[in-house]
């Protein structure tokens, strides 16, 4: 899909506007979502971008990220639009289609649902949510059951990733977009 020079230009950009431990993160969650979508038949191509740029909007200050979600064409729900850590998916997934002119629908919904999910999920934004979840640089306290879910199932994977999601917004009083309650369902249904 993009050339050495493109990645190239992509990287540069993220080495100039993330901090080095977000950068290494991105690098990590590329090489992730390669090896999953190797695995699980998807382009690697597309999730080796989508992974490198999920978090390019992530240490844009809130007040500007409010202002690129405020006037975001995607699909954004109340809870999105009053949820802080939520917006750089949103800002990260219009900023692609600006910075980069990248307008390939499934890499746009992969950095788009990277950290809250969706109903009728597609394969790429799958990989890229779990890719996220399982990076090299990832320590939290289920992380080596993750990765097993990852290598086994990528639906089992994704139910196990957005229970554990909820749990943990739950558990911290957090709000729940309505897109991973509809993911959660959908893998739920799947699961039986």
């Amino acid at each position: 899909m993009a050339d050495k020079k493109t990645i190239g230009i992509y990287k540069a950009y993220l080495k100039e506007h993330l901090s080095k431990k977000r950068y290494t993160h991105s690098m990590n969650v590329a090489n992730s979502a390669v090896e999953l979508a190797k695995r699980y038949g998807a382009d690697a191509d597309k999730a080796y971008i989508a992974g490198l740029l999920h978090d390019v909007a992530k240490e844009i200050p809130a007040l500007e990220l409010a202002a690129i979600v405020s006037k975001s064409s995607l699909d954004v729900c109340d809870i999105e639009k009053k949820a802080v850590p939520l917006f750089h998916g949103i800002a990260g997934a219009e900023l692609v289609q600006t910075l980069f002119d990248i307008h390939d629908p499934e890499i746009i919904s992969a950095i788009r649902y990277h950290t809250v999910a969706c109903g009728n999920m597609p394969k790429l934004s799958q990989i890229v949510y779990l890719a996220d979840l399982i990076s090299a640089d990832r320590d939290y306290k289920d992380v080596k059951k993750m990765r097993k879910y990852a290598e086994q199932s990528l639906e089992k994977a994704m139910f196990e990733a957005l229970k554990f999601s909820i749990k943990d917004s739950v558990e911290k009083g957090n709000t729940i977009p309505v897109s991973t309650l509809e993911a959660y369902n959908d893998f739920a249904d799947n699961s039986k």
